[in-house]
């Protein structure tokens, strides 16, 4: 009796293991197949895109749109850029490198990378457009992941529950994808979410002194041939989109500098790359650009260096 229950024993044993390993072979596989279709779906939009990309305002190979739902507000940015896909892969793939990116914003005020265990974050100060102690600013806290990296597709998340003045469900993703030439299709997504309190201080800030901001899509044309342009909440994500967008090609642009020179050549080329678009997105003199990231970026590295060593 004992040798059957045993064999019995052993018997339910090797069957489990072998519905285990089925089940993993399944998640494997619908993994795989889910990246396999995101990289397809990506390459089919280069194709669909190829008119937008040769002829667009941008006079680059960009294309942008936006949407507005209640409550959210999105953009997404594709965008060929003259790097191969091994070194856009390999750029956008490491923690610290977002947080070279998102500095460059205007409203960036520090950024820090940390990893706890396989957990990684990415603690974001939000803040004005000016220098600003960042006791003064928003913290938003980004979850950072890279959900795929194949030789063939990147795909990049940062994601954020919260944000100021009620503002929630913050995200942007990056996703990549090699081409024949030696160059590289990506996609920029940003979006999030606003409660009650987040589009009444947007209205505020859109009736006052954001009235005249605008976005980049064409909405109209006026009789002496003068265009009008997107405005309110898809103005202002679509301004952002952009922001972010340079602010990846500058890095990108930078990496051929020696590292100490890359942070300067970093600013430089963005706030360049924001003034050719100054309807939307001129916002200050480069020389005070230049002087308030010194000192944010400064802060940053001494406030990281501090926190490493306090460990």
């Amino acid at each position: 009796m004992k040798a059957i229950s045993h064999l019995t024993l052993i018997h339910w044993l090797l069957r489990l293991l072998i519905i285990c390993l089925a089940q993993a072979s399944v998640s494997i596989a619908h993994a795989v197949d889910t990246d396999t279709q995101s990289a397809t779906s990506l390459r089919t939009k280069y194709g669909v895109l190829q008119d937008q990309l040769r002829n667009n305002p941008f006079q680059k190979p960009l294309y942008l749109d936006s949407s507005e739902k209640s409550g959210s507000v999105a953009g997404d940015m594709y965008a060929l850029i003259d790097y191969p896909f091994a070194t856009v892969s390999t750029a956008l793939n490491i923690p610290s490198h977002w947080c070279d990116i998102l500095i460059l914003h205007l409203n960036t005020k520090y950024c820090r990378a940390s990893t706890t265990g396989k957990t990684t974050i990415l603690n974001v100060s939000i803040g004005k457009k000016y220098d600003q102690p960042l006791d003064e600013a928003y913290q938003v806290n980004f979850s950072y992941r890279v959900a795929t990296k194949t030789p063939n597709y990147l795909q990049v998340k940062l994601n954020a529950d919260k944000g100021p003045i009620s503002t929630r469900n913050y995200s942007i993703m990056l996703e990549a994808i090699p081409l024949k030439n030696g160059r590289t299709f990506i996609h920029l997504a940003y979006s999030y979410a606003y409660g009650f309190t987040g589009k009444l201080a947007m209205q505020v800030y859109l009736n006052t002194i954001g009235s005249d901001k605008v976005g980049f899509t064409i909405v109209d044309k006026q009789s002496n041939g003068e265009v009008v342009y997107i405005d309110g909440m898809r103005g202002v994500v679509e301004r952002n989109t952009m922001r972010y967008y340079l602010a990846i090609e500058a890095f990108l642009g930078a990496l051929s500098a020696s590292p100490q020179a890359q942070f300067e050549k970093r600013l430089h080329a963005w706030f360049s790359a924001t003034e050719r678009y100054p309807r939307q997105l001129h916002e200050m003199e480069k020389s005070a650009y230049l002087d308030m990231k010194r000192k944010e970026y400064f802060r940053q590295q001494t406030k990281n260096s501090a926190t490493t060593a306090a460990r």
